[in-house]
């Protein structure tokens, strides 16, 4: 009866609509919700852009970076759609559409000129305490699987941003790039692989960290770790009340008034979104998924493979379902990972709540979350055979690109929380999105990043297009237009089919990073 009670007591406090309690009224140009690369992203834009304004980021872990962008919660990829597969797909005509692709690329060397700004401005120091020169490979087995990569190689060719990729389906020189991966296999087996030698592997923690260091450095920057988002609100002069709670003081509560609100909160971005009551928020819902990687840092092994290798996806399972050997780089130090195995929990954050999934859900979100279980039927089986995966099972799939590996130079590690968008959909009810999507009210005054994969890499150009969304005004002036062109000078211009820009690019960005460089030739 007791247990009872008590239990009835904490579900009647979780409905219950708790009274906000502002014990200041703070005001400030801009609040930024959540400490990860985000909102540190565009917490730097905004600090060049405009200096005077003032700046609040909030973060509710002791530390920014720990979630989502902490370099162990993710794959460290600096994607560029060199190696990654699912970004080029086979169209029915058994031709390899690169659009996708090319606009991932082109994404990618957006952030490349961001940071580059960052390390000549002093924001950011030694460039390879974030960002590495690794080499992007795909490779494959298998007849169909060879045709594809070879139809891939060559589509890829009449890109500028692709041009200079190699193409192997020998075994000798295959084994010259990735030992580890060669070494013990079946030489009978039909394989083959591209090869991108200015890949890179980034560190985002560390992107994060230096990005708000870098904003510390600003009198009208406030920094709030330990604080909780309790609520967010609308003021009738469009303005906003963000609720906050000090969890090293008793959840004490204060409230800063901003006329801008950024949610960069990763998997709590939709919950959080949610509570401003905006219409645009009930277009959606989200789905999360976590995962784990083997990981071994025995200098031996770790020595011998300097890539970062992306198989393709089983028939019919979805594109997170990648596997993947890759050269990793912390603090200066190799390690190896593969994966990821896909887990599952119901949180929205690693550091979450086991409530997060039901409590993100309403009644306009429910039935398009219920369409997409019952129509993407192969994810639910991918998951399902994931969650039932055995140590052996996950080391055997190791084996297939590291035929030699012993199971005791790897641990297993759980990396982050993803949550995949679910999205309304007026023919289906709901549909799954894999990518990001900027989320704004009609007058831009709140904006959320929901979703995950490209995520991080391609953090420069996602927060330059919710500038263009939500200051449009400002984005028009010739002030910022002028500044713009300084962080990124190939602002308003494409790369691709510009040989000349994209080598000016490439060079600039190569020196100041300290990585390597490839000039593009005429096709």
């Amino acid at each position: 009866m007791k247990k009872l009670l008590v239990t009835t007591l904490c579900l009647g406090a979780i409905g219950l609509a708790q009274p906000v309690v502002a014990e200041e009224n703070k005001a400030v140009d801009v609040v930024l919700i959540g400490g990860g690369v985000m909102s540190a992203t565009l917490g730097t834009y905004l600090q060049e852009l405009e200096p005077n304004w003032s700046i609040s980021m909030v973060e509710r872990l002791d530390n920014v970076a720990e979630e989502s962008s902490n370099g162990w919660n993710n794959a460290g990829t600096g994607h560029s759609a060199f190696m990654e597969l699912n970004y080029t797909p086979e169209k029915a005509d058994g031709s390899i559409d690169i659009s996708k692709a090319v606009e991932i690329s082109e994404a990618f060397e957006v952030s490349r000129q961001f940071w580059s700004y960052q390390i000549s401005h002093n924001v950011m120091k030694d460039p390879s305490s974030f960002i590495n020169s690794v080499p992007h490979m795909s490779f494959v087995w298998g007849d169909d699987n060879v045709n594809f990569l070879h139809k891939r190689y060559q589509a890829l060719q009449h890109s500028t941003l692709f041009r200079g990729m190699e193409f192997s389906d020998n075994a000798e020189q295959i084994k010259q790039w990735v030992p580890l991966v060669m070494e013990g296999r079946d030489p009978q087996q039909k394989i083959a692989a591209t090869r991108m030698p200015i890949g890179t592997d980034v560190n985002y923690g560390e992107v994060t960290r230096q990005l708000v260091d870098g904003l510390k450095q600003h009198t009208n920057f406030n920094l709030k770790l330990s604080n909780e988002v309790r609520d967010i609100k609308r003021n009738p002069d469009k303005t906003w009340n963000v609720v906050i709670a000090d969890l090293k003081n008793g959840g004490k509560e204060s409230t800063i008034k901003a006329k801008f609100v950024f949610i960069g909160a990763g998997g709590a971005a939709l919950q959080l979104l949610q509570k401003s009551g905006i219409p645009e928020a009930d277009n959606y819902g989200g789905f999360p998924v976590g995962g784990e990687f083997l990981v071994t840092d025995n200098q031996d092994i770790v020595k011998r493979h300097l890539a970062k290798v992306y198989g393709k996806a089983s028939v019919g399972a979805p594109p997170m379902s990648v596997p993947h050997l890759d050269t990793r780089i912390f603090n200066g130090k190799p390690v190896l990972l593969f994966g990821p195995f896909a887990t599952f929990s119901s949180k929205f954050l690693k550091n979450g709540s086991l409530w997060d999934l039901l409590s993100s859900m309403n009644t306009s979100n429910f039935m398009p979350m219920v369409n997409v279980g019952i129509d993407n039927f192969d994810l639910v089986k991918y998951l399902i055979g994931q969650l039932m995966m055995s140590d052996d099972d996950r080391f055997a799939a190791l084996k297939e690109y590291f035929p030699l590996a012993k199971q005791s130079d790897w641990r297993l590690a759980v990396a982050g929380q993803r949550v995949q968008i679910i999205k309304k959909d007026k023919n289906l009810g709901g549909v799954l999105k894999l990518g990001t999507e900027i989320v704004s009210d009609k007058d831009g005054s709140i904006a959320a990043l929901l979703g995950a994969s490209p995520g991080a890499s391609t953090a420069a150009p996602i927060m330059l297009s919710l500038m263009q969304t939500v200051f449009k005004d400002k984005v028009a002036t010739p002030e910022w237009q002028a500044k713009l062109k300084e962080i990124i000078p190939s602002y308003g211009q494409k790369l691709e089919g510009n040989i000349d820009l994209t080598n000016k690019i490439r060079g600039y960005t190569s020196s100041t990073l300290k990585l390597n460089y490839m000039e593009v030739k005429p096709e």
